[in-house]
């Protein structure tokens, strides 16, 4: 498996790493098989979430199995303040059977005030870099899904790695990504596969492992012949030719009429409906086969589709000019 420098962090990590999401499906052995899989695959990166349910759990048992010191481990929290993310660290460490985490990243930061938050007095970047000092972290990263909030981000200095969705319908971040990579942050790619909406996944991977500026893709993974088919591509990382390249650009072509990018520029709604998330949902739901956890979490949110009044302001910022209208009553329909 091809190795890359993770930017500052000094990490070498495997070019193919495991996403954390979809293994919340199985149970505690496969979960374990699937950890042995992947190291004898050749991945030594591990992206996980305290928000991803029993992925955390999952993923303890199989660091337990095969290793710990194998392996380097990310997790991240949506907690912004001081006394929050400390209490979600130590659930993550209980939960990973780990006394450290190697990169520790603030997650789905979505606007400046909420960088802002994390990054103020009393903010949780004040207690990651305390426990960074204690060397229970050990580098500390951010994820999201805005580019403005990102590039911002990176100016800061304070972060040593970037995640941002990237893959042949998403390239929005590609100037993002080289700009990380000058100032030697690590690139860490989420949604290689558009929240599963690509089909050519091998494709899809060999188009963003070809990106000089990225450090690690790191794909969902439920089964043993996913692990293999997925590390593949980072055994030897090869261009598109020209057939491989007629293939994926003409599925992003067809993906691309009404597809959301979340890009956040139909924000912020008057009715208070986080746009972006609606459709991550049905994502979840309909590619990810995460029928009950997305339908939860449809149901919490204080605003959805369902409050949509039709007012179009979104249409009318939308740059990809999708019929947003539509596709809410689309999410209504399947999540409502």
């Amino acid at each position: 498996m091809e190795k890359r420098i993770l930017g500052k962090t000094n990490f070498k990590v495997s070019v193919i790493g495991f996403g954390g999401i979809p293994i919340q499906r199985v149970d505690k052995e496969m979960a374990i098989d699937l950890i042995g899989e992947a190291k004898k695959s050749g991945i030594n990166f591990i992206d996980t979430a305290r928000g991803y349910v029993t992925s955390e759990s999952l993923i303890g048992y199989g660091l337990e199995h095969w290793g710990r010191e194998n392996f380097i481990l990310a997790t991240k929290s949506m907690k912004r303040d001081y006394e929050g993310i400390i209490e979600e660290l130590n659930i993550s460490l209980e939960n990973l059977r780990t006394s450290y985490i190697d990169l520790f990243q603030f997650h789905n930061v979505r606007t400046l005030e909420e960088l802002n938050m994390i990054m103020g007095e009393e903010g949780a970047l004040k207690a990651i870099k305390e426990a960074k000092k204690k060397g229970i972290i050990k580098e500390i990263g951010i994820t999201g899904h805005s580019v403005e909030v990102l590039d911002k981000v990176i100016d800061t200095g304070e972060f040593a790695t970037i995640q941002f969705p990237y893959n042949p319908v998403e390239r929005q971040a590609e100037e993002l990504f080289k700009k990380a990579k000058d100032l030697n942050i690590g690139v860490i790619v989420m949604k290689p596969l558009a929240g599963g909406a690509i089909r050519n996944a091998s494709l899809s991977l060999k188009f963003i492992a070809n990106n000089p500026n990225v450090t690690s893709v790191i794909p969902g993974m439920e089964s043993i012949e996913q692990v293999r088919e997925n590390t593949s591509i980072g055994h030897k990382v090869e261009p598109l030719n020209e057939e491989e390249k007629a293939i994926i650009f003409k599925e992003a072509e067809e993906l691309g009429t009404e597809f959301c990018r979340r890009c956040g520029y139909c924000l912020p709604c008057p009715q208070g409906i986080d746009i972006p998330v609606q459709f991550l949902m049905e994502g979840y739901y309909t590619r990810y086969d995460l029928k009950d956890w997305a339908k939860e979490r449809y149901m919490d949110m204080t605003e959805n589709a369902a409050d949509c009044i039709e007012c179009g302001e979104c249409e009318t910022k939308c740059p990809y000019d999708l019929p947003i209208r539509k596709m809410l009553k689309n999410v209504e329909s399947i999540l409502g």
